[in-house]
Order: structure tokens, then sequence, then C-alpha cells
């Protein structure tokens, strides 16, 4: 059988004369802070003090030994970040230039001191360069020259940080005769049978060659099993009437242990496989139509509104982030009614851990190849690097039941288009051969039964713009970059595959991040951790659009900037939610932060929610209920996304700012399932399109909706005016915050990590009408001082 010794101990990092304890998994820079050579990047400005590190060779060595019987003995590299020389004894190995590999060396009878050299990415990215010619990009980075995470370099939230190291697992693999080099499984569910076709490539050694092996397989108590005497073999098994896995909110979520072993003539074991598999078929629905070209994803016949975020590394410095950690942050996910999680293309493919976690979750997987907003080079050295890359992944990803969707690239199609690359690429290639060529070729023979499409956006064919709304997926940005976010209710795309809002981190994030500054959204640390182009003046005139600029006042600041981003979301979501099944899907950019910055995160870089993320619990609800503007006034809108009907008595109220109900009426609606019902408000329940005074309010089932038909600061809100109290939580673990409304209070927020860094609050913003009373449970925090927990209150309207 198989030996396998993991070599994660007795690594060191060379740095300049001296030796250092070493990580592996790990990268430089994590090993030269454990050291205390340099500073954490993610404080101050500190990383601008670590910007060297990227720029020099690096050398890991370790002593290799072993005294293994076995024919073979294999060094085997699950990530080298990134141009990488290996050496035993002073003898070359091999090189790698692919962070995303796996990379394998015999060392068969071979034992000494092993050495990982790294070359400095920028150097090996200049070297390609050199060679296919200059490519335009978005960043002044050459990311595109070097199969490496591309956002190592920097990105529009993230931090120039290029890191270098052995980021996964090493290890030594021992074995004789044949091992098993590759197995596919192609799952599908005919009718009610499941069946596993497996293929399997076998690598020999050179006495197992010609060799009879036998391939057995095992799952849900069905065996199959076949001989064979070449390198390749597959076989069949049938499942009958397996359960069925479902997105979230779908059903459940059953797996199945698929076990497969390679036998010698003997029948004794040579090698095992073991994943976990779902029976469940996907397709994405790309029929035209009377609107266009539809974007619509169908799991096991239901057609589905994906209520998705894109993914970005939940770390800068990859290797740290742990299965736990995936776990939280995919838990938060399904926590605020997420479905599809996009992993996004200037990325890594995310380790097994994160996908397992989708299975049991619920969340479907839409994964980006990794390539994102440049020009990518289609010839050598690269051109082979992508192609091995593209198919290592794909056979290693296909176990998953949660993967759903292949997509090509992230904006590369759209930017040829319209980004001024074609006269400076005069005729080079761009990255269209592997889009259109090399990528959807490899996915239809090694995972056919996925859909693949070649990029985000991607409108289908060249016969229409790469970002038309009306056809496949869409790309939203000009509502951020230019616009007020009403514009987000100027069309339905079919597939709105990214848009977004930004706002800083939570205020405790802050103060850990910029220690000792004193904040301001101009102040230093502030800027430096704002990475977008000209972020700042969006966020301020988003502000300024609805509520004025508070000058001089930063808790003021901070909150509206999240009160904006929480609104602007969500009012993409509700309009394009009321137009199912036209728009079959919203991602919103983005679910989580790689370090403490300013951004379109709904989960800061400290882990801490945003309001946002309560947001889109609400919005991404089975059941939401919305006042959506039209040309015509608001639109009472029930999106029921559940599997079953939705019966409901909503109370529709005109109100006086002062709270004074002035006309209301109650009407029975129903909603089928998976269904929308629109309604058109009576126009003696709406106030006046230009009303500075008047408001409108929907209830329904503990749901709520407001309309206020002109901007906050036109608004003649009263002085928010509550009683506050603190009161113990039934279990002891957390204390209820009891707000009771004297005035009309809108978007209430607490700030729970005001209270403690580690507090936490299990709402966002919440209206209240005169009267009423909200329960806001705290944990992290064991305080009862009201006056504290008033300072960390806040609301429009506050001076």
């Amino acid at each position: 059988m198989k030996d396998v010794t993991q070599l994660h101990e007795g690594w060191n990092l060379r740095y300049e004369d001296a030796l250092l304890p070493a990580q592996v998994p790990g990268c430089v820079h994590s090993d030269l802070l454990a050291a205390g050579v340099i500073p954490d990047p993610f404080l101050g400005l500190d990383e601008t003090e670590v910007a060297w590190v990227g720029r020099r060779s690096w050398s890991y060595v370790t002593a290799l030994g072993h005294d293994s019987r076995h024919e073979r003995s294999e060094l085997v590299f699950d990530g080298l970040d990134t141009a990488a020389e290996i050496l035993l004894d002073g003898a070359s190995l091999g090189t790698t230039r692919n962070m995303h590999r796996v990379h394998r060396f015999d060392v068969t009878g071979r034992t000494g001191s092993l050495e990982v050299r790294f070359a400095s990415a920028y150097d090996e990215a200049d070297r390609v360069r050199a060679l296919t010619g200059e490519r335009p990009n978005v960043y002044p980075e050459p990311f595109q020259y070097i199969r490496k995470m591309a956002c190592s370099f920097g990105w529009d939230w993230g931090p120039t940080v290029v890191t270098a190291g052995m980021w996964r697992p090493v290890r030594l693999e021992h074995w004789s005769t044949a091992r098993l080099a590759e197995v596919r499984p192609l799952v599908t569910v005919d009718g009610t049978t499941g069946r596993v076709e497996l293929h399997v490539r076998a690598a020999r050694t050179a006495s197992g060659a010609g060799r009879r092996l036998t391939l057995r397989a095992t799952v849900a108590g069905a065996v199959a099993e076949t001989s064979f005497e070449g390198e390749e073999a597959a076989l069949r098994i049938e499942v009958a009437e397996p359960e069925l896995w479902w997105p979230r909110g779908y059903g459940a979520q059953p797996l199945y242990g698929l076990d497969v072993e390679l036998l010698d003539e003997s029948g004794d074991p040579l090698d095992s496989w073991t994943r976990r598999i779902g029976f469940r078929s996907v397709t994405v629905d790309r029929s035209a139509d009377e609107h266009g070209t539809g974007f619509t994803f169908v799991v096991n016949g239901v057609r589905i509104f994906a209520r998705g975020v894109n993914w970005i590394p939940d770390d800068v410095l990859p290797s740290r982030v742990t299965p736990e950690r995936y776990r939280t942050r995919l838990t938060q996910a399904a926590e605020a009614n997420i479905d599809l999680v996009r992993v996004w293309g200037g990325g890594i493919y995310e380790d097994d851990a994160f996908y397992d976690v989708c299975d049991e979750l619920g969340l479907m997987v839409w994964q980006d190849f990794l390539f994102a907003c440049a020009a990518y080079p289609e010839e050598q050295p690269l051109r082979g690097e992508v192609e091995a890359e593209a198919r290592d992944n794909v056979v290693r990803l296909m176990t998953h039941a949660s993967l759903v969707l292949w997509n090509g690239n992230n904006e590369n199609l759209w930017g040829f288009r319209d980004w001024d690359w074609e006269t400076p690429l005069a005729g080079d290639s761009w990255g269209e051969g592997y889009y259109l060529g090399v990528l959807p070729r490899i996915v239809a023979e090694s995972d056919p039964t996925r859909p693949y499409t070649a990029g985000s956006p991607w409108s289908g064919s060249w016969d229409h713009h790469p970002n038309d709304p009306r056809h496949g997926t869409h790309h939203s940005w000009e509502v951020w970059n230019r616009q007020d976010y009403a514009e987000y209710r100027a069309d339905v795309p079919r597939f709105c595959a990214e848009f977004g809002w930004q706002a800083p981190p939570a205020f405790a994030t802050l103060r850990r991040a910029l220690p000792g500054e004193e904040l301001a959204p101009d102040s230093p640390g502030m800027l430096h951790h704002q990475k977008a182009e000209d972020g700042n003046g969006k966020l301020n005139r988003g502000i300024e659009r609805h509520f004025g600029l508070p000058e001089g006042d930063f808790d003021r600041w901070h909150y509206l900037a999240q009160v904006v981003q929480a609104r602007a979301v969500s009012a993409g979501i509700e309009h394009w939610r009321s137009h199912w099944p036209v728009c079959a899907g919203t991602v919103v950019w983005q679910l989580n932060d790689c370090w403490p910055v300013s951004s379109w995160a709904a989960i800061d870089g400290d882990g801490r929610l945003k309001p946002l993320h309560h947001e889109l619990r609400r919005v991404y609800a089975d059941r939401l209920l919305s006042l959506v503007p039209t040309e015509d006034g608001p639109v009472l809108a029930l999106d029921n996304q559940s599997g079953v009907t939705w019966r409901t008595s909503v109370t529709l109220r005109r109100a006086d700012a002062d709270g004074t109900v002035l006309k209301e009426a109650t009407f029975e609606l129903e909603a089928a399932a998976r269904t929308v019902v629109r309604l058109v408000v009576p126009a003696s329940l709406l106030p006046g399109t230009s009303s500075s005074k008047e408001l409108l309010v929907a209830d329904a089932d503990g749901l709520r909706a407001v309309h206020v038909p002109v901007y906050d600061k036109e608004f003649a809100y009263p002085e928010p005016a509550y009683d506050v109290r603190v009161e113990p939580h039934g279990d002891g673990a957390a204390v209820d915050v009891v707000v009771t409304a004297r005035t009309l209070v809108r978007d209430l927020l607490l700030q729970a990590d005001r209270l403690a860094p580690a507090a936490a609050a299990d709402r966002g913003l919440t209206t209240l009408l005169p009267g009423e009373e909200v329960r806001i449970a705290v944990t992290g925090w064991s305080g009862d001082d009201v006056t504290d927990v008033r300072r960390a209150l806040f609301s429009v309207g506050a001076v």
C-alpha cells in the first residue's frame, strides 16, 4: 500500500546569514512576521515597509531522509508560490512557475539537504513579459505574466503583499507497482437512478508496466470493479433512488462516500482514494426569449433565483486560512440566506475544505478560472501552464456537489471590447483563445456534467456586447462609480453577477488596524486602507446625496457610510428580485475582505459583520416584502422564493413624520412558490412625490418595508427619541438591548463593537414607529450601562 509522510516540520528560511524557523504550509511573510523581522503589513502604513520582501529571492531548507522499501519515492508539493527550483544536495530536481498546480519529483533512493529556492515573482514576471511582449492591464502590476494569485499584487480592495513559499502541504509518497494518478467521477442522475462513471489513470513503476490491476469502487453500498493492464480504466456504478443534493433552502444536502481502491493481481491494495459526492443535476438555461438571452441555474429540474456573493481570498496570506476559518466565513454566508458563492478569478482555487463546507451547507459554487482584469498572453511558457493548471483543478474540484459552474475569466472579454485594449494589442493574443478554446475543451473532456461560461460578464457570443444586461451575465459598476444607487432600478439584467457599494470596516477593526490614529475620513491610515480609485470621493458623494456630509464628525460619517452601503445593495436586489424570472440572480460584490480596508465587503477584514450582512439576510430571505420605486410610484412586491405558497395580510400605512397614521389599508395577498406578486399601491396611500413629511410603511408577517419619497436630508425627521434598557438574555450568554421608540426612528443601528471589541449584535438597521420596541441580542459584552449603549446607538436624523 502507498505510504505517505507529511513534511511539515524541520524547515528553515534563509534570511541574510541566519536560518529562521519556517512554517509549512506557510509563506515568507508569515515566517518573517513570526521572527520579528517585519512589521504587520495590515497595521497603519506598514504595508509599504514590507514591499521589499516580494522583490527578492528566498530559500527554504530541510533535511530529507527516508528508508522506504517501496520501488518509488516521490516528493509532492501541493502548492509552490511561485517560481521555484527544487534542489537535493545541490542537484536540481526541477523548476516550477505556477502557484495553482501540484508538482511531483522522483526522489527514489535519494536523501540529503533539500532546498526550495523561490525567485522574486517580479523577476519571473519580467522574464515572461520579455518573451511574450507587453499586454494591457487595469493595475500597474505584472500579474498576468505569472500564474500566481493576481491580488497578491494589490487590488482596489487589497494590499500589495507579494508572497513566496510552500503555501500548501508537502509530503513524500512511497509506492510500488502502481498508484492512482487521477480519479474523475462523473456523477449524474437519470430519473430515480444515480450514476457514477469513474475514469481513472494509473501511474506505474517499471516492474508494474503491463501487469493486470483491479479497480474497485464503492458508493452507497453499491460495488463495481474492473481489471486493466494499461494506464487507464473506467467503470460505472448505479445507485437506486439516491437522495438528491439540493442548494440550501430547496432541500437537504445528502453526501455519499465514494471509495476507490487499486489492487494488484493478488488482490492486495496498492492505493486508495476517498471523497464525498452528491447526486444532482445542474444546467444553466441560456435560452433566447422576448427579453433577450437568459441565464438561469436549474438544479434537479428546479429553476433558481441565485442569491449570491463574490468571494475573494480570505487573507492576502492564503496559507493562514484554516478549515475552521472557512467554516466560520461560509456559515456567515449561509446565515445571510446566501445560496451561491462565486470564487473570483483574481484569487485562488480554494482548499478542498472550502468546497467541503459548501457541500454541507448547500452553497452553490461558481468557480472562475484564474484570469482577471487583464490581457493574458497565450504563448509559451504560459499556455502550457494554463492548460496543466486547468486540468489539475477541474479534476480536483469536480467531486464536489456544490460546484455548479465553471467560468472562464473575470471581465476580460468586456475589457477587450471597452477598455481600449485593441489598439495597444495590435493583433497580439490576449486570452480569447483560453476562454473560447482551451478552457471549454478541458471542461468538456474532464467534467462534462457541469456548464461552462466563457466569462463574467458575457452575453453568450460576440453578437452582443459582452456586458449587455439583456443577455447572459452582467456587471453593474457605473452606479457605484458615477451615479446614485437609485439607478440600479434603470434596467433588469438577466443575471447580475457583480455590483456593490463600499463602506468602511467596523469601528473596532479600524481601532486595531490604525493604532493611535485620530480617525477621520481622510486621515493617513484611512486613506491608506482605501484602495479604490477615488474611493472616499465616491463614499462622500453617496452620503452627500442622501444625508449631507457630517463635517468633523467621524462617528456620524462612519455610520452613514454603512447605511448607504446597505441601502444601495438592497435597492438593487429588491428591484431585480421583483422582476424574477426575467432576472434570475444577483451576486453581490463582495462577501469578505483579505485585510482591514474600506471596501464593498459585508464582512470586514477582522471578520466583523457590517450592517450590509444583516441587510443581505433580509433581502435574500425566502420571503421578501419590498416597496420598489417606479416612475409611477412605489410598487408593493411580495417575492416568495420558498417552496410553499405565501398567504399573508399586508398592512399599508401612510404616516406623518411624527408617526401619525394618515391612511391605512390591509390587503390579503397570495404568492405561489417561487413567484412574485406585484401590487400597485392605491393613490390614497401614496405620499406626495415631493413630500418631506409623509412616508409609506408596509408590514406583513414581521417583515417591514419603508418608502420615503425624498432624500433623507430633505425629510422632516423628528429628533429621534427612544428609551433604552438592558436585560439578561434567556441563556445568560448574551444581554438584550431593548429600545422603545418615542418618535419615528429610522435605521437604528447598535454598533456593538463600540461596547467591546468582541461584542456583536444579532440585527442591523431597524426602523421603528412611535411606541414600537426592538430587542437586540448582544454577545461578547456583559455590561449593563445604558449610557454606554446610547453612545453605541445611531439613527438617521440624530444630531
